[in-house]
């Protein structure tokens, strides 16, 4: 398992991984003496770290390195779902739920949404309330905002809000 670091608009980005893939994808406040020293990095992590650069450079819409997140049956299915949700849109929970076929289940939607961990990556972000409000974002409310205006979706729906 090998892990770089990434400074980015939005903090710290921490990519961890091996040669199957890219396993956690995270953003922190830390401080610069934190970052891990440069080191051989697996492919997948190595591939990511250029696939972000050139993404928060606004140059990149999606990412095809090899990812490996963990996580139950149910947690999968809805992060196959988030890869569905093209750049620069959202969905609402409700909606999601409905797309994995379970509207009842918005509530589980909601919870494998936070625990997705592959942050931008799959993006957990594009999912807001059914009112058009910013609810939960594990990396905080600001890096979701951050993420939605540099997709350019507050454009798109004109409905967004903080609260």
């Amino acid at each position: 398992m090998t892990t770089a670091v990434l400074n980015s608009p939005l903090g710290l980005v921490r990519i961890t991984g091996d040669e199957n893939g890219v396993s956690a994808i995270s953003c922190k406040d830390v401080s610069m003496d934190e970052i891990l020293p440069e080191s051989l990095h697996a492919e997948p992590v190595r591939v990511a770290v250029e696939q972000l650069q050139t993404y928060f450079a606004g140059l990149r819409q999606s990412f095809d390195f090899p990812m490996n997140p963990v996580g139950t049956t149910f947690q999968q299915r809805v992060w196959r779902a988030l890869l569905e949700v093209p750049f620069g849109t959202t969905l609402s929970y409700l909606t999601l739920s409905r797309r994995i076929g379970d509207e009842k289940a918005i509530r589980a939607v909601a919870a494998a949404n936070g625990r997705n961990p592959l942050w931008i990556v799959v993006p957990c972000h594009r999912i807001i309330g059914s009112n058009g409000s910013l609810t939960g974002y594990a990396g905080g409310l600001w890096r979701k905002q951050w993420l939605l205006e540099h997709e350019g979706a507050f454009a798109r729906s004109g409905q967004l809000s903080m609260f």
